[in-house]
Parts: C-alpha cells; structure tokens; sequence
C-alpha cells in the first residue's frame, strides 16, 4: 500500500475526514504517523521522505520546493477543502504530482446559500424586515414584493460555483442570465443559459450573484456605475471575493439607493475595517464568510477526497483532478 501522511489543521482532522472517509483511507494506504500541521511537519522528516500520499485541507502548507525536496518520494496531494490558491507552486506540476480538490463539494454549500437569498430576496425579505423593525406593525400585502415568479437572475461567472447555483435553480419559474467570457454560445445552449455583456446582467436582473474567482483580471471588475444601474429593489449578492468589487463605490450608490440590497459573505478587507460604513448601512447584510462547508458540510469534503484516493489507488479516472490551468483560474 501507498504511504499516507495527514497534514492539515490537527483538530480538524477527524471532523474532515470522519470515520466513513477514515476507513476508506486507512484499508487502502499505509498511514505512517499521526496527523501533522504546517507548524510541526518539519519535525517529521523521516517520515516526509517516506510518504507517497498526502490528505490535507484547511491548515496545509505550502507545496512548494522547500517541500518537495523533504518529500522526494511523493506523488499525490488530495486537499478535502476550496481553494488552494496560493499552495502550490510550478514545482508541483514540474513534478508531476497529481492534485485533486474538493472544491466541487465545497461549491455544494456555497451554491445553497445563494439559492436561500436568491428565494429570500425575491419575496423582497431583507427590505420588508427592515420596514417591520420600524413600522413596528405589519399587514399582509403592506410593502411592495417581487415574487419569484418569471423573475430575472443574473449569475456572473459560471465557476463550479455558477454552475452548481444554475442547477439548484432549474426547478424555479426563473429565467437565468449570465456573464462569464470564457463560455462559448454551445457550451451556454448544452447549460441552458442566455449569455449576455456584464453591463446588460445588472440593468436586468432582479437578483445580481457574484462568483468570479479573484484574478488580476477580476479585481475591481464589480463598480459603482454598474450598481447605479440596478433595477428597482433588486439584490446583490456576493459569495466569491470581496476584491472583485470596488467596495466604496458600492457603499455610495447603496447609500443613495436605498431601495438597493447587498448580501455579502465576503468583503474586502475581511472583516471590514470597524469603521467602516458596511456594518451601519441598513440594506447592506453581512455574513461572516459562512457559505462555504461549515459543521457536517466539511465531511462531504473529506468523503470526495477518499473515494478520489480510492480511485488513484485502483488506477481508475479521477474525477476531482486539477491541472496547472485549471488551478490558474481557481477561485
């Protein structure tokens, strides 16, 4: 059997990897020590130039060349968390050291929250709870609604994100919109999605959800003249990286336009800055980074990344493998 080593954030070990993914590891590599951290691996440098498998995730350290001279004898990294922006380095794939991920399972979660404020939003929930807080009363058919019904969405990027949050909407009364530059006409017709320009999306969409990955080409991508152009009471939402918007230019026109929604899980910095106007704007909601795998979400990372091992082992197709391209353009 392949010689395996844990090496991730020691605690969280058992609660990525719980007892079914656990199992299949240990009847199918060798595991040659405890878990170790990206604090402590570097004590471990017998067992580093044995090991041939790697399980990690959250904590992990970075697979660059320091590392890889430590571990002359490995061949595969299999990550049971998102992004592993910033992990690896061009050795890794010089070396030709087989990564896969478990963003896919990650984008679950992440694709779930945004369908409840998608839903959430359409009833127009943020904006009427606000109204209820100060009218202090309620009728029924008091404030103005959306509804969800032949409604616009607008996804900006079909990432495995987008394209997760585009299944989870097929059963709705929706039309869904997109922009992404790198989906063709066909691939769009095969997802069953109208492409449209970025400007296009926000001037018709009821509902506007980010989830470009965070690019040079990306930061910034997101402005103040694109928010003006909003249509009445509509939503944004922002589920992938706070860089990607100019985040003071989106504070001014939420300022003016109050009829306007921000739903955001990340901001840039995270969190924002005390000071800043993000946490006293009343249609602006934020979430602490809560999309992705949280609780018994985090098991269904660990659980791909086991059947994935377990195909490796067996020589069978990966489904979960990453490339140097795929990896430049991870979110």
């Amino acid at each position: 059997m392949k010689k395996a080593l844990f090496i991730m954030i020691d605690t969280l070990v058992h609660e990525v990897y719980d007892e079914e993914a656990q199992k299949i590891i240990h009847e199918n590599f060798d595991v040659i020590g405890d878990p170790l951290t990206k604090e402590n691996y570097l004590e471990q440098k017998e067992l580093l130039a044995e090991v041939e498998v790697i399980f990690s995730g959250w904590g992990a350290p970075t697979f660059d060349q320091e590392f890889l001279e430590t571990t002359p004898n490995l061949e595969a990294i299999f990550y049971a968390a998102g992004t592993m922006k910033s992990l690896l380095s061009d050795e890794v794939w010089e070396k030709n050291i087989t990564v896969a991920t478990a963003n896919t399972a990650n984008a679950v979660p992440v694709a779930e929250y945004t369908l409840s404020q998608i839903l959430f939003s359409l009833k127009n929930g943020w904006q009427i709870t606000r109204n209820v807080r100060e009218d202090r009363e309620f009728h029924f058919n008091q404030y103005q609604m959306l509804g969800a019904y032949k409604r616009t969405v607008g996804l900006i990027s079909l990432s495995q994100v987008g394209r997760k949050t585009l299944e989870l909407l097929k059963p709705f009364d929706l039309e869904v919109i997109a922009y992404d530059p790198f989906v063709d006409e066909e691939e769009a017709e095969k997802l069953g999605v109208r492409m449209v320009s970025l400007e296009e999306l926000f001037e018709t969409a009821n509902i506007v959800s980010l989830h470009s990955p965070l690019l040079p080409e990306t930061e910034g991508m997101i402005t103040g003249e694109l928010f003006a152009t909003m249509k009445t009471d509509s939503t944004f939402i922002n589920t992938a990286r706070g860089a990607i918007v100019k985040e003071d230019e989106l504070i001014d026109v939420f300022k003016e336009r109050t009829d306007l929604t921000a739903i955001l899980d990340v901001t840039h910095p995270e969190p924002p800055l005390p000071d800043s106007p993000l946490y006293d704007m009343d249609n602006i909601v934020i979430t602490p980074h809560i999309a992705g795998s949280a609780g018994s979400e985090v098991a269904r990372m660990g659980k791909m990344v086991a059947d994935e091992a377990l195909r490796y082992v067996k020589q069978e197709p990966l489904k979960y493998q990453i490339s140097k391209e795929d990896y430049r353009t991870m979110t």
